[in-house]
């Protein structure tokens, strides 16, 4: 059994989190290659982890290792940005329909040993810059529409073991240095080989390249295999030896001696090396403060800036809760619209999470809080960042298994990195979700004039109730004003930002709504339909409100119209039974309370 387990350990270390280039680079061979909606239907563009992506295969570093779309049916072309996969040691698209050309970023590959593009419709010369693959072993590609001569540079291949060139349209000599290739085939072409000249167009040790190729995936396997075998075996007598070892890093909660919190790849500080960041967590470093402490500003010794939340109170209700479930959340959401976690730092009175430092802070400074010669959000930036944030939480809501409830959305905590991106961070009050039982909670938490009306009321959360702190967050991106501001009852006015939006609405007057900041420079029909998803979301039930998915398509431009018709009949029908009622029962306007805000914002 410790055997068994030993092997799936190992099996295991090749799911990891990758860099966005990656993610990226991989996105757009998808794209290149024309794929259908049913083809690599998980490589997901805004997930920022391709190493859980279906024929991908990872190091435990999160360095992509191995791509293999073989007969697959691909019709498209071979994407240039192929060649920031430096680490890639096996790039496999045989059996497909692929044209175009072999690009010649593929010579950026340094660390490939195979690379099989057999049986495709590739045109043009073979690249000259493939003979940088100093490492490659096995090169592939027969039966295409390849043209020119043989570049001499893969003469300087020392490794090479098999080339394989044959039925293309390949003409000139064949550099002598190939000939020593233990296995090469080099038939059906116009080259300087066969009949009429002193060399053999395939190797005395070349057989059928059908039998050839299976007798390596074949060897591939059985040594991949055997490798992780004898690494089984020899993890397995370690142990033997280190009872203690395990390979995640674990660190006890105080008072919860059968609870461990694994923190897997994170890197681990050093107290004295964040207090040092942070110059002994001075004041004049402090970013931000919430329910659990404070988020430090620090540059680690390497020049790095990182942002340090400090959880002094951890050991107070709820404090030690609050580590552990910011650390499940972020370990659990991977995606470029979502706040990573660097590493983590626990001494016997104190936690802390270590997270990148964004440079351009939160939406609601940038709304509310510049500082003098710092430029507001224009109104483009301001479009991106809720599109943005709408994908970081249908991605929670949607993506995560289980699905994840962040339960504080607003725009504090919507920071913006240095391209003024979205990231959607602060996981403290977030809830894992098992949707085979109900979300109460004991105690409503979260921020007011955020919280939706059925939360407040009965202590029921959902992905419903993120939905409508997006939608107040919509309306502070667009007005740039607080969600509750008490200096609007002096203009006789709403004290909630939804009654205040609601009111001007009716009123047809938009132009009243839209931050003066922005000096009329935005697209009012772009306001009014961010105003409409807005009203959307924040329905007085939650069944009425979209999910973040339609939430995304309705922001970029899918089924808004149809929503919106439908929700203002809704409300012309209740504001209809609600004037009906005032006639009924004559009500003096004195009397008249403020319907919407009971209906959509719920008791305060």
């Amino acid at each position: 059994m410790e055997l068994f387990l030993a092997i799936l350990i190992l099996a295991c270390l090749y799911s990891s989190v990758s860099p966005d280039q990656q993610g990226d680079a991989l996105f757009a061979l998808k794209s290149s290659l024309n794929a259908s909606n049913d083809q690599l239907s998980d490589w997901n563009q805004n997930q920022v982890n391709p190493c859980t992506w279906s024929k991908i295969t990872c190091d435990d570093n999160s360095n992509v290792l191995m791509v293999s779309l073989s007969n697959m049916g691909f019709t498209g072309t071979l994407t240039p940005r192929l060649g920031v996969l430096v680490h890639l040691n096996t790039l496999s698209l045989q059996g497909n329909g692929i044209t175009g050309k072999i690009p010649e970023a593929l010579g950026n590959l340094t660390s490939l040993t195979m690379l099989d593009l057999e049986k495709n419709s590739l045109s043009g010369e073979i690249p000259a810059s493939l003979g940088n693959l100093k490492k490659l072993q096995f090169l592939f590609l027969s039966q295409n529409n390849l043209s020119g001569t043989i570049p001499e540079s893969l003469s300087g291949l020392p490794n090479l073991i098999n080339l394989q060139l044959a039925l293309n349209d390949l003409t000139g000599k064949v550099p002598d240095s190939l000939f020593q290739v233990p296995k090469y085939n080099f038939s059906e072409n116009h080259l300087n080989c066969g009949l009429n000249f002193s060399r053999r167009c395939v190797s005395d040790s070349e057989g059928s390249p059908s039998k050839s190729k299976t007798g390596l995936v074949i060897g591939i396997v059985g040594g991949f295999l055997g490798i992780i075998l004898l690494g089984g075996l020899m993890l397995f007598f370690w142990r033997g030896r280190h009872k203690g070892y395990k390979r995640e890093i674990y660190v006890d909660v105080p008072g919860e001696v059968d609870r461990r919190i694994p923190f897997g790849q994170l890197r681990r500080f050093a107290w004295r090396e964040l207090q040092l960041a942070t110059d002994n967590f001075s004041e004049k470093n402090v970013l931000g403060q919430g329910g659990f402490g404070k988020v430090y500003k620090g540059v680690l010794s390497d020049s790095t800036k990182v942002a340090v939340k400090r959880l002094t109170d951890y050991e107070s209700p709820g404090g030690d809760a609050a580590f552990q479930r910011e650390v499940e959340m972020i370990s659990v959401a991977v995606h470029r619209n979502l706040l990573r976690l660097i590493g983590f730092c626990t001494t016997p009175t104190e936690r802390l999470l270590v997270y990148p430092y964004m440079q351009n802070l939160s939406v609601a400074y940038r709304l509310r809080e510049l500082k003098p010669g710092e430029s507001v959000l224009i109104w483009p930036t301001r479009k991106r960042v809720a599109l943005g944030t709408a994908r970081g939480l249908e991605y929670l809501h949607e993506h995560c298994n289980p699905k994840i409830i962040h339960r504080d959305v607003k725009a504090a905590n919507v920071l913006l990195d240095e391209d003024f991106e979205a990231v959607v961070g602060d996981f403290g009050l977030a809830k894992l979700v098992d949707v085979r039982k109900t979300n109460v909670t004991t105690q409503v938490r979260g921020t007011m004039g955020h919280i939706a009306p059925e939360y407040l009321s009965t202590g029921k959360s959902s992905e419903k109730t993120d939905v409508f702190g997006y939608g107040i967050t919509l309306l502070e991106i667009v007005t740039g004003q607080r969600a509750i501001d008490f200096s609007r009852l002096e203009e006789e006015d709403d004290v909630l930002l939804l009654d205040h939006v609601k009111k001007l609405q009716r009123e047809k007057r938009l132009d009243a709504i839209v931050d003066r900041n922005l000096h009329k420079n935005y697209n009012m029909d772009e306001v009014e339909m961010m105003i409409q998803v807005a009203l959307l979301c924040t329905q007085g039930s939650p069944e009425d409100r979209p999910a973040m998915s339609e939430v995304v398509r309705m922001l970029e431009g899918e089924g808004l119209a149809e929503r919106w018709e439908e929700w203002q009949h809704v409300e012309v029908t209740r504001r209809q039974e609600y004037e009906r009622l005032q006639r009924r029962f004559d009500w003096g306007e004195d009397s008249i309370y403020n319907q919407d805000a009971v209906e959509l914002s719920g008791g305060r």
